[in-house]
C-alpha cells in the first residue's frame, strides 16, 4: 500500500478517478442532469429585403484622402520631387530644408548646436518633457530641502576616511600602547 494523500485512495486509483472524471462528459449531480437546454431560436430577418441601408465605406482606410501618409510615403514622395526638379537651380527641396539654414553656422554656433545635441541625446534637459518615455518635469526638481544640504563632498569624505585609517594603523603598529 502506498502513499494516499490524504485521499484515502493510493495513488493509481486515485489516477484513475481523475482521469475518469477528465473524461465523464455528464454531470456528477442529479440537479445537474435535470437541466433540458432548449435549441436556440432563428435569426430575425426583415421580409423585404431591399429595406436594409447599405453599409458605410470605411473611413480609416488608406484610400480616403483626408488619410496621412507614413513617413516611409512621404519620403519616397519628396524624393521623387526632388528627382524631377534635380535640373531646376532655383528648387529647394523640402528634405534639405527641415533641418538645414541656408547660411553658414560660426565654429560658436556649430559648437554650440553640437553640444545641444549632445544634451538631447543623453537626457540632460530639465526644461521641458521631450519624449514619452522622460519622467514628467516635477519628478527631477530636487525639493528645497535638498537643494539646502548638500552633504559632504566625496573627495572630502575620501581624504577623511584615508586620515583615519592611517591614524589607526599607526596607533595599532606601535610598540607602546599608550
Amino acid at each position: 500500500m502506498g502513499p494516499t494523500y490524504g485521499t484515502d485512495k493510493t495513488a493509481g486509483e486515485q489516477l484513475v478517478d481523475d482521469l475518469g472524471n477528465a473524461i465523464m462528459v455528464q454531470p456528477d449531480n442529479e440537479e445537474a442532469r435535470k437541466i433540458r437546454y432548449q435549441p436556440r431560436g432563428k435569426l430575425v430577418v426583415p421580409k423585404d429585403q431591399t429595406a436594409l441601408v447599405t453599409p458605410q465605406d470605411s473611413v480609416a482606410g488608406k484610400d480616403n484622402p483626408q488619410w496621412l501618409e507614413s513617413p516611409e510615403e512621404t519620403r519616397e514622395r519628396l524624393r521623387a520631387e526632388a528627382d524631377e526638379n534635380s535640373e531646376d537651380p532655383h528648387y529647394r527641396s523640402p528634405l534639405i530644408t527641415q533641418t538645414a539654414t541656408n547660411r553658414k553656422l560660426s565654429t560658436a554656433e556649430q559648437t554650440e548646436a553640437y553640444r545641444e545635441a549632445r544634451r538631447l541625446q543623453m537626457g540632460a534637459y530639465s526644461d521641458k518633457r521631450r519624449y514619452l518615455s522622460d519622467p514628467p518635469i516635477e519628478y527631477r526638481r530636487l525639493p528645497e530641502e535638498a537643494k539646502e544640504d548638500l552633504g559632504e563632498p566625496e573627495k572630502q569624505k575620501e581624504r577623511r576616511r584615508k586620515k583615519e585609517a592611517k591614524a589607526a594603523k599607526q596607533s595599532k603598529s606601535s610598540w607602546w600602547p599608550f
